[in-house]
Formats: structure tokens, sequence, C-alpha cells
């Protein structure tokens, strides 16, 4: 599951994500506390600084993009200067904006967030300022919105709804998109609201409600795993959707399909702010699901997507390169460190995105001494993840002899794994690394300096490249080749004189 997830999240290209919902602007005053009003018992906030982010549908749209994606925004803003300001912010963002009106009687919905700071960078959130209009629009706002649609509904790759109940996905006007699109074979996805009410999203693809809005939905708490299979089962029942994915916080996601029933886990976090994790998921179900994933490799990037939104302060978006290096992060421990050559290209390619440093060594490690040891400490402090070429079976014996390797290559290789000086290990089958360098391309190579006299193998293509070659201090009367000898000596005393001149000494 590790690699297909790394292939499907590195393969998501760029498919057109058709959006509709209610685009917001969110606000952030940040200020310092400092004291108290003597007016009255409150905060005075003394502002520092003021930021401007894409909400609702515009916090999907931000993720779409950041993803890759091409984004599509169909909904509409006030005439004021919120409007100009968040439809400024969409296409800086590289969303098009030529699906949202602009209504001259009702407002651009806001929300204005006064954020105090201790210290000049603590943040706590003090209070929140809406200013919105959730009246229905007109019907000829509504015709507007929906002839655009339909005109842009040919060139989308999938249809998503950030349904905010503002106003925007009232029950017709969602009745109407979601027939349109069936007409054409676009799926839906669905994000709603805190509403007991799903009856307009009948027909949708998917619907991915939360916790909390999944049990207002249903009639019952969805308090544990069980009872957010029961309840997506009631949903896709009476929607006839073909998949619910039920978002369950610190428990992950719960996935129900005509052909699957399952729980998603998601590892323990550090939660500080939950503000867009829904919008987060909606753009990743969209994208996986637009590129061709099937829905269980979207649910899981989208849990791990979501995951990583959460430690962000307030609406952020995740990249492709943040998912990859946390499934990596993830998986490392359970899928080992030992790798064919291939698939090690791909991990590294992740964290040169990164910025990491790639340092590599190699050799046969038949008999692990404290000289090894120490030759891997200094490697780890050459740079950020060290690969260990390590000599096949049938290369020792070419270099070596016949008598070799004392460990076959899967016991050496188990080994060197458990130390934590090492990252990643590649078994090559030639006599010298070379070719195993050219594919690695590390920006350091690190060999013994006994290797000062000799020529180091791979110098000229390392250093080509820009990188360079650093030579290790050796320990003293430390070597596989003398830690062998002093173990056949021992082995010869205990024979005696009668089994050395049976093996011909």
């Amino acid at each position: 599951m590790y690699k297909k997830l790394l292939k499907a999240v590195t393969n998501l290209g760029s498919p057109q994500v058709l959006l509709v919902g209610d685009f917001l602007l969110d606000s952030y005053v940040y200020g310092d506390a400092l004291r108290i009003s003597p007016e009255a018992p409150v905060q005075v906030l003394k502002v520092v600084n003021r930021e401007y982010s894409c909400g609702g549908a515009g916090s999907v749209a931000a993720d779409v993009t950041a993803l890759g994606a091409k984004c599509v925004c169909i909904g509409a803003v006030g005439k004021d200067d919120n409007g100009r300001l968040l439809k400024k912010q969409l296409t800086q963002l590289n969303a098009d904006i030529s699906g949202i009106i602009t209504v001259p009687d009702r407002p651009t919905i806001s929300k204005q967030r006064l954020i105090g700071l201790a210290q000049h960078r603590h943040r706590q959130q003090l209070l929140r300022i809406d200013d919105e209009c959730t009246k229905p629009f007109d019907e000829a706002d509504y015709d507007k919105i929906l002839k655009i649609y339909t005109e842009k509904l040919p060139q989308a790759d999938i249809v998503c709804v950030q349904d905010y109940n503002k106003a925007v996905v009232s029950p017709q006007f969602c009745r109407e998109l979601i027939k349109l699109a069936t007409k054409v074979d676009k799926r839906v996805l669905v994000d709603p609201p805190l509403t007991d009410d799903y009856s307009r999203y009948t027909g949708a693809t998917l619907i991915a409600p939360n916790r909390r809005e999944t049990s207002n939905a249903v009639g019952f708490a969805v308090e544990t795993v069980e009872a957010a299979s029961r309840a997506a089962k009631i949903i896709a029942d009476k929607l006839k959707v073909e998949a619910v994915v039920v978002t369950l916080d610190k428990d992950g996601a719960f996935l129900h399909t005509n052909q699957t029933s399952e729980h998603m886990p998601t590892i323990p976090r550090s939660v500080y702010d939950v503000t867009g994790a829904g919008d987060m998921v909606l753009a990743m179900l969209a994208v996986s699901l637009a590129a061709g994933c099937e829905y269980t490799t979207a649910v899981q990037l989208a849990n791990i997507a979501g995951g990583i939104e959460v430690e962000k302060f307030g609406v952020e978006t995740v990249t492709v390169d943040e998912i990859v290096n946390e499934i990596i992060a993830e998986n490392r421990g359970k899928v080992g460190k030992i790798h064919d050559i291939d698939t090690l290209v791909d991990v590294l390619a992740f964290h040169r995105q990164s910025k990491e440093t790639i340092v590599f060594t190699n050799g046969c490690f038949e008999v692990l001494h404290r000289g090894h040891i120490e030759f891997l400490k200094f490697c780890k402090g050459q740079g950020d993840v060290v690969v260990l070429g390590l000599n096949s079976d049938e290369s020792v014996r070419q270099i070596k002899s016949s008598g070799r390797p004392i460990n076959n290559q899967h016991d050496r290789a188990a080994v060197l794994a458990a130390l934590e000086t090492v990252d990643y290990i590649v078994i090559f089958e030639e006599p010298d690394p070379l070719k195993t360098i050219e594919k690695v391309k590390p920006d350091v190579l690190v060999k013994g300096q006994d290797w000062a006299d000799k020529g180091v193998i791979g110098r000229r293509f390392v250093e080509s490249a820009g990188g360079k070659v650093v030579l290790a201090p050796l320990v003293e009367g430390k070597s596989s080749t003398s830690t062998i000898e002093k173990m056949q000596l021992v082995q010869d005393r205990r024979s005696g004189p009668k089994d050395r001149r049976q093996r011909g000494q």
C-alpha cells in the first residue's frame, strides 16, 4: 500500500475540478494582547498584522490548485471590497473565477478572526466576526449561475459541491446541478453542512460529512466506528450515492460503498486548528478520484492530507510534497529500509524535493564490527539521508574468495537496517558500485581513508554533478578480514592438531 499511495499521489496530473459552493473571505487580524482596557474588562488588541485567505469553497479551490489540479469556481460574491479581494486571492491561486457572479444587493460572506499574540508569537483566537446574508438568491441569479455551470460542465473531470448553507446551494439548484452532471456522466462529490435534510444531494456520487454532521443527519450519535458504519449505510441507501466517507477526526475516516465498508485509521496528531480540514479532504478526494484512483486510495490520501492540515494554524493548503513526505515518514518503519534500486530512486526524489542531502557509501559489511559502526556514524554526519550500497553474495565472491561472504546478503542487510545511522539499503550485483552511484546521484560519496591512493569509484561522476567525496577516518585494526581471521584462529585452537592436518594445515 505504501508504494501504491506514493505512485498515486505523484501521478495526480492536472485534472479539472468544477467547484460549486459558498465562497468566503477569511481575514485574520493579529495583535499583541498586552493589557486590559480601562473602559471595560476586555483585552486591548494592538494590531501588528492582517492576513487574508480564501474560505468556504474558496478554501477548497486553494487546496485543489495546491495539489496541481485546475479549479473552475462557480458561485457568487457581493459588489464590495471583500468580493474584489476574494476574487484577487483566487486569481493568485490560478483558479478560474469566470464562473463567480457579482450580486449587488448582498455582502460577500466574510469571517474576520481576531488573534491575540502572547510574547509576539503564541496565537490564540479571541473573537470571530461574521458578515453574511443567507437568504435565497433571486431566481435570475440562480439561472445565471446554472447557465455558467452548464457551459463549464463538459470540460470538467469531476464536480465538487462545497455547501456551507449560505444560500448558493439551494435544494432546487443542487438537484439540478446533480441531474445535469449525471446526464454527461460526471461524478459529483459533496461536503454537506450541519443539517438534518440531505435530500438535495440525492443521486450524487459521494458525500463526505464529518462526525457531527453525520450524527445530525441520521439522528444518533456517531461516537464509534461501528456507529459510523451504520450511519454511512443509512445515508448511502437513502441518497442512492456510490460512496459515503464519514470523517472521524482523531479516528480517521470510514468509507462505505457497494463493494466495501472499511475503517481507515489515522496517526495521532498534535491538533493546532481544525479549520479547513473538511475542505482539504474534499479537495484531495476530488483530485485523486479525477486522476483515476479508486475509493480506498483516495480516502487514504484524503486522510493523510486532512491530518497534515489540522497541524497548521488557520486555513492552510497541503502540497503533494508534504503528503509524499508524510507517507514516507509514516511507513518507513513498516516497509523497512531495504529497497530495489528503482524504488529507491523514487523515494530519494522526494527527499531531494525537501532539500535533504543524500549521502552514499558502499561495502560488503560481512561481519559487523566497531569500525563499521564508527564509519556509518561518520556518514550520517555528512548529510540527512544515508544510502548504503551492499555488495550481493555473488559480488563478494567476485572480489573476495569462494569462501566468502561469511553471512549472506539478506542477513547482512537485516543487521545494517537495524542501525539508526542507515536510512536505506540497496543490494547491487556488480563488483563495483558505479552503476548504483549513477542512479542514486548522491550529494556526498563517503569512502574510508584507505581509498585515498586507490582512486574512489564514482568520484568523477559525483563531482561532475556538483557533489563531493569525503574520506572517513578508520579505526585501527578493525576490518572484516581481520575479524574473520581471528575467528578462524580461535576455531583452529579449539579443533586441535588433528583437525588442522585434516584441513591441510
